[in-house]
């Protein structure tokens, strides 16, 4: 498996999301695809629901994490495994280590949904809270990773963690015939890279969108990048979606370059109202960032773009479950701006 930084080579290939769909058959789940009426008729298509929501610790993130822990060798899973995130991949990596009964140590800032909190602890992870922002939690990282030993687990920009998460579509293409699109949740870029690796390397006539937060402060980097061909440097977005906030990488850049088709950027209103669908009419419970694919597919930008006309039939990540209901009155106060 490459693990080059080079911006002109690709981390993944097809036969390494097959290879991580093996490794990982055993721990991980095969989650459902749901259909809705009232969805397909706000979005003028066809929408199939991929419910990574259900997925083990609530998210496509086990997927990546178990990968990367059942490739490490014998020497390096003894010394356990540490990584920082805002929630999804370290509840995933705990548990992923849990299963090969190994260490695991979990860097997380201030104002990580307390839910996600005491997921990680459940697994029997050692929690370490730092400071927010990208620099303090990398600090912390380091610090605990010299103090331990331990091998660090990227949330993303990790070749091992972007073929497992590409298995996300090698199910669904089993799962769902002749799919003209998947529209997948973007930050860091591990899913959106591995799932368009796998589905392109199936399909290479099917389209992959990108959907992107813009915040409150209108910062959708995948769209600025993928317009201008490069990485753009802008501040991270201040959104709900506390999942999406992460910028990509040298490994996840050069695979949506590739290999992602465009970008469709949703509002704080659109993902508050993809999330009260999802619960009202498709009956599942997502967090914000797990909806941001819907928000995405019911956006009027999509909708009316000439260039997506012909997508009939589009399968939707739903990327997280993992829902902190303590913090439904702020929800609310979005749904009355």
């Amino acid at each position: 498996m490459a693990n080059s930084a080079d911006l002109d080579s690709l981390a993944i290939e097809l036969e390494d999301v097959q290879q991580a769909a093996e490794r990982i058959r055993q721990y991980a789940h095969v989650t459902p695809v749901l259909t809705c009426d009232t969805l397909d008729r706000l979005a003028g298509r066809q929408l199939y629901l991929k419910c990574e929501n259900l997925q083990k610790t609530g998210a496509f993130k086990f997927r990546g994490a178990c990968n990367a822990v059942q490739s490490l060798s014998e020497e390096e899973a003894s010394r356990g495994v540490i990584t920082h995130s805002s929630g999804n991949h370290a509840g995933a990596l705990a548990s992923a280590a849990a299963a090969r009964c190994i260490k695991a140590y979990i860097v997380v800032p201030e104002g990580t949904p307390q839910c996600k909190l005491d997921a990680i602890a459940g697994y029997g992870a050692q929690l370490e809270i730092c400071a927010p922002g990208i620099e303090a939690r990398e600090a912390a990282c380091r610090r605990l990773q010299q103090a331990t030993g331990a091998v660090f687990i990227p949330p993303y920009n990790y070749a091992p963690v972007m073929a497992g998460q590409g298995t996300v579509a090698l199910e669904l293409l089993k799962q769902v015939q002749g799919l003209d699109a998947i529209i997948v949740c973007v930050s860091g870029g591990g899913l959106i890279s591995g799932i368009a690796t796998a589905a392109k390397g199936l399909n290479p006539d099917i389209t992959i969108l990108a959907a992107e937060p813009s915040g409150r402060n209108d910062a959708a980097d995948v769209a600025a990048a993928l317009q201008a061909g490069h990485l753009v440097e802008i501040d991270p977005p201040d959104t709900i979606a506390d999942g999406l906030k992460a910028r990509m990488g040298t490994l996840t850049w050069p695979v949506i370059r590739q290999r992602v088709d465009g970008a469709i950027v949703v509002s704080e209103e659109d993902i508050v109202n993809a999330m009260q669908l999802c619960y009202e009419r498709a009956k599942v419970v997502v967090e914000p960032s797990g909806a941001a694919a819907l928000a995405a597919a019911l956006n009027p930008s999509f909708q009316q773009d000439p260039r997506w006309q012909h997508l009939r039939r589009v399968g939707i990540i739903l990327s997280g479950g993992n829902a902190d209901l303590a913090g439904k009155g702020l929800w609310a106060s979005f749904l009355r701006r």
